[in-house]
């Protein structure tokens, strides 16, 4: 599968898009955040 085929994500804290990732491959649907940070700022900030 080419790069730009790949599903796409929007994060729930920073708004940007973000594409599917191995590591995610089992657990995609439940996948919210584009990164640890995000999630992370997610239980403390807001």
């Amino acid at each position: 599968m080419k790069k730009s085929e790949l599903p796409v994500k929007v994060c729930a804290v920073c708004g940007l898009p973000f594409t599917w990732r191995k590591k995610w491959a089992r657990c995609w649907d439940e996948v919210r955040y584009c990164s640890e940070r995000c999630r992370r700022f997610r239980c403390i900030g807001q």
